[in-house]
C-alpha cells in the first residue's frame, strides 16, 4: 500500500539524514521570513551570504520598512530579481509594523496576508522558527523526487503538498522536506538521478538502475 510504502521512505530518509535542517541561517522569524523570500530563484548558499550584511544593517522590520528601495536594490541585487525582492521585502517588513507590532505572525492565513508571501515561505517559517508543522515545504527538488517516488502524481505544488499531508504524519512533515531536499540535490537529480546508488531504490517506480 501506498501509505506502508510512505512510512518506510519516511523510516530510510530518516537513516540517511539524520541532521537535515533548514539551509538558511537565521536567529529569529523575521530572519528566517526575509531569508526564504530573498531565496527564489536563488540559492541558500548565496542568500545566506546576502543575509550577513543585510541582517547587520536591517536587523528588525522597523528598520527594514524604513529602508530605501535603491538601497535594499543594491544589497539583495546577487540573489536576482533584486528589485522584485526589494520591493516586496519592503512591503511586508511594512505590512508587520503595521499590522503586527513589528512581530512575524505564527498562523498561515496572516503570514500569507503579508506582500510577497505564499504557502511554501510560510510554511518554511511557520515549521523552522515556530516548530509549527501545519504543512509541507514543496520546493523544485519535493517537487521532482515526490513525483518520481510515486507520494505524487501532480506537478502543482498545492496538489503535491495535499498528497505529502495525506500520507506523512503531520510531526514528519518538516523534516521530511529537508530530507528530501537533501536527497533530491545529491542523488535524486534532476538530468540524471543516481539510481544505481539510491537506498531507496527497490520502493520507486522510477528506479533507472539496480541497486549496488
Amino acid at each position: 500500500m501506498k501509505g506502508d510504502r510512505a512510512g518506510e521512505i519516511v523510516a530510510r530518509l530518516k537513516r540517511m539524514y539524520p541532521k537535515a535542517a533548514c539551509s538558511l541561517d537565521f536567529h529569529n522569524p523575521f530572519e528566517l521570513l526575509i531569508a526564504t523570500m530573498l531565496s527564489a530563484q536563488s540559492t541558500d548558499v548565496r542568500v545566506n551570504i546576502v543575509s550577513r550584511t543585510l541582517f547587520k544593517k536591517y536587523p528588525t522590520a522597523a528598520a527594514m520598512a524604513s529602508a530605501a528601495p535603491v538601497d535594499m536594490e543594491r544589497e539583495v541585487r546577487t540573489t536576482g530579481f533584486f528589485r522584485n525582492k526589494a520591493r516586496a521585502v519592503i512591503a511586508a517588513s511594512t505590512a508587520l509594523m503595521e499590522k503586527h507590532g513589528g512581530d512575524v505572525p505564527a498562523t498561515m492565513e496572516e503570514l500569507v496576508a503579508l506582500p510577497g508571501v505564499g504557502r511554501k515561505t510560510a510554511n518554511v517559517v511557520l515549521g523552522n522558527a515556530f516548530n509549527m508543522p501545519v504543512g509541507v515545504v514543496v520546493d523544485t527538488h519535493v517537487a521532482r523526487v515526490s513525483g518520481r517516488l510515486g507520494l505524487s502524481a501532480h506537478d502543482d505544488p498545492v496538489r503535491i503538498e495535499q498528497d505529502l499531508m495525506a500520507l506523512l504524519p503531520q510531526k514528519e512533515w518538516t523534516k521530511f522536506a529537508h530530507r528530501l531536499i537533501l536527497h533530491g540535490r545529491e542523488v535524486c537529480i534532476a538530468r540524471k538521478p543516481k539510481c544505481g546508488e539510491c537506498r531507496l531504490n527497490d520502493l520507486c517506480p522510477s528506479a533507472q538502475e539496480p541497486l549496488v
